[in-house]
């Protein structure tokens, strides 16, 4: 059946072609260049410019129509014979490629052709000197290049009543047909098939009370059929009216019970029926949002291409589960941190051809991407064979850049010690170059892994490869949770964001200096009651005490629960706006007997139980009373991401007698200031959710904060870094080198003076 286009106009279907014919010829030439040609590859390479050719003369595109035609006579000349396509020709190749995608990509190559055309000339004149190089002197040279070495090209001549556009998608394989849907009604109808999947599934606590009627029904028949025929047998004596209303009462009982069984079983053969069917509806609905991996990283074989030539590199780049269905929304969101990995592998891991061959691996270093479900959820893990990641210097470097004191550092495990490579402005390298260095890239992976409810994390074996592995659900629209209660209300936790759930038992706590900690692998996990966290009722803690692991950006707590109540798969409902953010809260869903169920935020939830340990959340009597003695002292706010740098700051501040209150992002920090007055704010600059730049704008901003003094204390020690913070109406701004001396203290005295009122 033929593709259903007819509300494409007829640029838009050039670009639908250009973008899937590109595809095809970048991938054959990146597969030549690796010596994998085969007479398929070539053919299909001239299939594809021909398809283009065709395409660029409908829409009038005269520069598109000559640099395809070259390229197809490139590749008619190979499929014959005369000519064969060889990796040092690659970059000729790929250059026409590009030009066509680009073109494809104007947002109206029409209306200015100049360009366009001066550059085809060029691309056409090299293209057909690639085969005028191979072609024997008696052989003419094919007549593109001899057109274009003679005179201009004349227009292209429209199409006949016998030449038909070319299919959007590629003339060799059959496709599904194609309608135009809005990304938000596609949202509104998953939305739709979700409530109708809900709302079906609330029959199933009808059928269970219509059997429950049936059981109770049946246990009446059978007291009038036993009270019956003791009546019969003699052993109970009654009137002979009682005994005939008797038998009459059990005759009706027994049609009643027939009569209610026929109906039972047809109500549930109905309620299982609807639930298959909005199950089914639901499963398809969600599928018509995704879209297969392979649709998202056409681009990466030409980015590892060109970036490991750039950097005297043989790298081979390979894909596994291509076809593996992403939501449309998360696929679109993961091109930029996939990228982001990409390069970091090649230009940190991958090691030159001299250095692998020295090290007894083969000259091409590899890098794969493999996409799978399970267990519910999408694993993209993106693993490269190089030299891995020296966990020893990245532990004298968190020291260096003073992210973590020495000692503390000492006692870092592997798994804590990669966690600073997701820290904003944080890498490994030495000099700065146009790939890495900046400290831009991996805190971007980590972000828009969690904007999308994921998780990532990092594996490494020195000498051998780097494993990152991204955990993601499988459309936005749904989530694998956890169910639990706490105060008794049912909680769900994305299973994305849980690093385990478990038993604790009481005689396994500990307590240090007012906190509780359990062992898990080696590790000191602290303990919290989530209930004191959700502000929820105290239960009767059981003894094991069932545990939820959470964490966020180095931070590890375990939650204790009132108990686990399975998995389920969740519709997602946003919260009403009005309401604004709740706390530890991201989105609601409701249960299959439709009851509304919380799904929790794990990185504010993360955040409030360290606001608790630090004692930022008080009771009600406790506040009052610490609020009077506050009063004598200056309060000031610490605003930083990284838990070290805050609780040397606090400490160094408390030392000197001041009343300090800690944040742990500018999201937060802004949230505690509307809240509470502060003499002053000490913060640092990049954070997630909301800068200290952007932190220091809104307080200078406000009318009642202004003059509140602030501190920016960075590691960026550049002077436009400085100025960058001081233009925003910083005070002062400070390098965490100043830790190491009384600058920092010297400064904020100087700004508020001494802590006492």
């Amino acid at each position: 059946m033929a593709d259903d286009l007819s509300g494409f106009s007829m640029l838009e279907l050039f670009r639908l072609e250009a973008e899937s014919q590109t595809a095809v010829l970048s991938n054959g030439v990146l597969a030549i260049e690796e010596l994998e040609r085969s007479p398929q590859t070539v053919e299909a390479m001239m299939r594809a410019a021909h398809s283009l050719k065709g395409a660029a003369r409908i829409v009038g595109l005269d520069p598109a129509v000559r640099v395809a035609h070259a390229l197809e006579d490139v590749f008619v000349a190979a499929g014959k014979g005369r000519f064969r396509v060889l990796p040092e020709h690659a970059d000729r190749l790929l250059a026409g490629i590009d030009f066509l995608g680009a073109i494809a990509k104007a947002d109206d190559p029409l209306a200015a052709p100049g360009p366009w055309a001066e550059q085809a000339d060029r691309l056409v004149i090299e293209l057909a000197a690639l085969i005028a190089e191979s072609v024997p002197p008696a052989v003419e040279p094919p007549p593109a290049a001899a057109a274009v070495a003679a005179a201009p090209a004349e227009p292209p001549p429209r199409p006949g009543p016998a030449e038909s556009p070319p299919p959007a998608r590629g003339a060799a394989e059959p496709v599904d047909r194609v309608v135009r849907v809005s990304a938000d009604s596609l949202t509104r109808l998953v939305g739709l098939a979700g409530e109708s999947l809900v709302e079906t599934r609330q029959l199933r606590p009808f059928v269970d009370a219509l059997l429950q009627l049936r059981a109770t029904d049946v246990d009446l028949c059978d007291a009038v059929a036993t009270l019956d025929e003791k009546l019969k047998a003699g052993e109970v004596a009654v009137p002979a009216t009682v005994a005939a209303m008797l038998s009459t009462i059990r005759e009706r009982a027994d049609a009643s019970l027939a009569a209610l069984t026929r109906h039972v079983e047809d109500f549930e053969s109905f309620a299982r029926r609807n639930e298959d069917l909005s199950n089914r509806l639901h499963h398809e609905v969600i599928v018509s949002r995704m879209r297969p991996l392979a649709d998202g990283i056409r681009g990466f074989p030409r980015l590892v291409r060109d970036v490991s030539r750039t950097l005297g590199k043989q790298v081979r780049f390979e894909v596994r589960g291509e076809q593996t269905g992403v939501d449309r929304d998360i696929l679109d969101k993961l091109e930029a941190p996939l990228s982001h990995l990409i390069r970091n592998s090649l230009d940190h891991g991958i090691e030159t051809p001299a250095e692998r061959e020295a090290s007894g691996k083969p000259a091409t270093g590899t890098i794969r991407l493999e996409a799978r479900h399970r267990a519910g959820m999408l694993q993209l893990t993106l693993s490269d064979d190089g030299r891995g990641i020296d966990v020893e210097r990245l532990r004298g470097q968190a020291v260096a850049r003073g992210l973590v004191a020495r000692q503390v550092a000492d006692q870092l495990t592997e798994l804590e010690l990669l966690e600073f490579l997701f820290l904003p402005g944080f890498s490994t390298k030495e000099q700065v170059t146009e790939l890495s260095g900046r400290g831009v890239g991996l805190d971007v992976v980590q972000s828009m892994v969690k904007s999308v409810g994921g998780s990532v994390r990092v594996a490494t074996h020195l000498g051998r490869q780097t494993v990152f592995t991204l955990q993601l659900p499988i459309t936005m629209s749904v989530i694998r949770a956890l169910l639990v209660e706490i105060g008794g209300e049912p909680y769900a936790f994305p299973l994305t964001r849980i690093d385990q759930i478990l038993f604790v038992r009481a005689e396994d706590i500990r307590t240090v200096e007012g906190r509780q900690y359990f062992d898990r692998d080696g590790v000191s996990i602290g303990l919290v009651m989530a209930a004191q966290i959700l502000e929820a009722p105290a239960p009767v803690t059981p003894d094991p005490m069932p545990v939820v692991v959470i964490s966020d950006r180095g931070q590890q707590f375990g939650m204790i629960v009132d108990s686990f109540l399975g998995e389920r798969d969740l519709e997602v409902r946003p919260l009403d706006p009005r309401l604004g953010k709740v706390p530890d809260v991201n989105s609601a869903s409701l249960l299959e007997n439709g009851d509304p169920v919380l799904i929790v935020d794990i990185e504010d939830l993360v955040r409030s139980i360290d606001n608790v340990l630090m004692g930022r959340r008080l009771s009600r009597v406790e506040f009052e009373r610490m609020a009077e003695q506050a009063r004598q002292r200056k309060r000031i706010l610490v605003v930083d991401d990284s838990i070290t740098v805050r609780e040397l700051e606090r400490q160094l501040l408390q030392g000197r007698g001041f009343a300090v209150d800690v944040a742990v992002d500018g999201m937060d920090g802004w949230n505690a200031i509307r809240g509470t007055h502060y003499d002053l704010v000490v913060t640092d600059v990049d954070m997630p959710r909301m800068d200290g730049i952007g932190l220091v704008s809104l307080i200078k901003a406000d009318p009642a904060r202004r003059e509140t003094p602030v501190v920016i204390v960075s590691y960026k020690d550049r002077e436009e870094d400085r100025l960058r913070g001081l233009d925003a109406g910083a005070n002062r701004y400070l390098t965490k080198s100043s830790f190491h001396d009384e600058t920092f203290v010297d400064t904020i005295i100087d700004l508020i003076g001494e802590a006492s009122a």
